[in-house]
């Protein structure tokens, strides 16, 4: 699985629609931002863990890579707004006092944040790029010049790994003629001209052996890892990346993008289905905030700085 390319396998969450999909991201999004209490988003976040894991059929170990790839930010928050803000102080966190309000309103968006990453990875692993722009077309009647230009730019997201890998091969298979230039050849390719590897037993013995050599004899490639050539490697994707991106403009000029009107090759459905799955997603958000409220948890910015 690359760059924004979703799970190679079939789910409910892959056979809807990616318009309304995203219309329920922004939903459920935009109605947390009213609520700042720990209970309501710690709920929904746990429910959103199951839903996708089952629906989308992501498994556990994607999910919990995306906690640790959000989680960073979100402790940031918690940790500002637990020495940032006035109130009762219940705490120390070094030669910060930590306060109850503060506590309890960082907790509310870490848990936030959390919610939202999980739901985004979600929808980038249920949804191709083709087919939300396609949406968006049809549903949206977004322009077919921006619709097909964010396409583009999508699948040259897609592509950069791809491209990284390739342009960091390409050095390591340039570092011995580099290092013949600079007459301080690698022990691996100073063998390879005598015609004799390096001993066994003396590899074993010698903790220095050069790693070049192993990993010629494992099969492996060692990368350049300088600053020097990761610079270089980020320049040259830089540069190629730029490039295509000129060319792919041209080619959609010249085949008149934007002209007039354009047909969709593969059309994408919008049935009852998709407005069931979004009034099960928002009933369920709004059912959770309901029950927080007569439980007696709820609390939004208005009752605690009102």
């Amino acid at each position: 699985m690359g760059f924004g390319r979703p799970l190679a396998h079939d789910s409910v969450l892959h056979r809807r629609n990616p318009t309304v999909k995203l219309a329920v991201l922004l939903v459920v999004s935009t109605v947390l931002l009213a609520v700042v209490d720990p209970w309501t988003p710690l709920a929904l976040w746990v429910l959103a863990l199951v839903a996708v894991a089952r629906a989308g059929r992501i498994p556990w170990r994607l999910l919990l890579r995306a906690q640790l790839l959000f989680g960073p930010f979100a402790v940031s928050i918690l940790a500002v707004n637990c020495v940032t803000r006035d109130g009762p102080v219940v705490g120390a966190l070094g030669p910060f006092e930590v306060t109850g309000p503060g506590l309890a309103i960082g907790l509310s968006l870490m848990l936030r944040t959390l919610l939202v990453g999980t739901l985004s990875v979600a929808f980038v692993l249920t949804t191709d790029g083709a087919r939300l722009m396609t949406s968006l077309h049809q549903h949206v009647r977004l322009g077919a010049r921006p619709t097909y230009a964010v396409l583009a730019g999508y699948r040259m997201l897609e592509q950069l790994p791809e491209r990284w890998t390739t342009i960091r091969l390409a050095q390591a298979a340039r570092e011995p003629a580099r290092a013949r230039r600079q007459g301080s050849a690698p022990a691996w390719l100073r063998a390879a001209r005598t015609g004799r590897g390096l001993p066994d037993d003396a590899a074993r013995q010698d903790d220095a052996a050069p790693r070049e050599w192993r990993a010629r004899r494992g099969g492996g490639t060692r990368l350049p890892v300088s600053p020097r050539a990761l610079a270089r490697a980020a320049f040259t994707l830089l540069v190629v990346t730029l490039r295509q991106g000129e060319r792919m403009a041209v080619a959609m000029e010249t085949r008149g993008l934007g002209a007039g009107p354009r047909t969709v090759h593969a059309p994408v459905t919008l049935d009852r289905r998709d407005a069931a799955f979004a009034a099960v997603t928002v009933g369920v958000c709004v059912a959770v905030i309901v029950a927080a409220a007569r439980l007696g948890v709820l609390a939004s910015w208005g009752s605690t700085f009102g």
